[in-house]
């Protein structure tokens, strides 16, 4: 039984580090879909730290349907959804407190 337990934890981590992965490259391909999203809607921002505020704001599904932009290219629904997220209060938070830092506030 010990034995069992053992190798149902090893499994366990093992599916645990590769979901980790995998939400890891999703965030990453999301990140770049949102870059391009906010150069293009709010020229002459800063783009890195706007774009790490929408990434925080946003859930695991959310980045699965950002990501998508990375293949078929950005379509309407995804730039809709990257500025729905910019507005949720966290990410609003967020971007209002980092435009500051950035004007040396």
């Amino acid at each position: 039984m010990r034995a069992f337990v053992l190798l149902f934890l090893v499994a366990l981590t093992g599916c645990a580090a590769t979901e980790s992965a995998v939400t890891n490259v999703t965030r990453d391909t999301a990140k770049g879909v949102v870059n391009g999203v906010v150069a293009q809607k709010f020229p002459g921002l800063s783009v890195a730290p706007v774009t790490d505020c929408i990434i925080e704001s946003a859930s695991a599904i959310e980045f699965v349907q950002i990501s998508k932009s990375a293949i078929i290219g950005v379509t309407p629904d995804a730039t809709a959804l990257v500025l729905e997220i910019a507005q949720r209060p966290k990410a609003a938070q967020c971007i209002a407190k980092n435009s500051i830092a950035l004007l040396g506030g």
